[in-house]
């Protein structure tokens, strides 16, 4: 009889085990999940910039740096690609984000560029990226925050390590000024 209670409480422990081995893994595949997303989006991000590009440069030739800033960070954000961790990644993307800014300040200086309907699309496919971009950001640091959340409760912390399972960084913007609220003056 002791024998059938020591197995059941073995399997039941057994079980447990492998209940919280489970779960961690599906948490981990999750934030790989969302990190796919967000390179997706990237790239259809970093597809269209060229064209953008090209369009406005049709209209302000004379603004060569700004073309020149917005083709070095697409092309660190690329470089930095799958190898960077998320910190690295976030901080080309948002100096890529800054570089684009630049371009809509010069596009705003040409109105009869903001009437041509490439630009028009271009602009919208590129805004309604940066959306997708947002979400998906918002996303993965939602998946990465259940894990590692996951990982410091108990009595999933005691095993966690056991298991090979680390914490994963957020998606965080680099330059704290962009959290500051925008100012409006007219």
């Amino acid at each position: 009889m002791e024998i059938i209670v020591v197995l059941v409480i073995l399997g039941a422990l057994a079980f447990f085990f492998i209940g919280i081995y489970n779960r961690l893994v599906t948490l981990r595949q999750r934030v790989k999940e969302a990190w796919a997303d967000i390179d997706v989006q990237l790239k259809r991000r970093h597809d269209l910039i060229p064209n953008l590009i090209e369009t406005v440069k049709g209209y302000a030739t004379h603004e060569s740096t700004v073309f020149q800033k917005v083709t070095e960070a697409r092309a660190a954000a690329v470089a930095a690609g799958a190898s960077a961790t998320p910190a690295e990644r976030a901080q080309a993307e948002n100096m890529l984000t800054s570089a684009l800014r630049s371009v809509f300040a010069v596009a705003e200086n040409y109105p009869q560029l903001q009437a041509v309907q490439e630009f028009k699309d271009l602009s919208e496919n590129l805004t309604a990226t940066e959306d997708k971009i947002a979400f998906a950001r918002r996303f993965y640091n939602g998946n990465v925050r259940d894990y590692n959340t996951s990982l410091q409760t108990f009595p999933t912390n005691v095993f966690a390590g056991t298991f090979g399972f680390k914490p994963e960084e957020y998606f965080e913007l680099a330059d704290a000024t962009e959290r500051e609220a925008p100012k409006v003056k007219f």
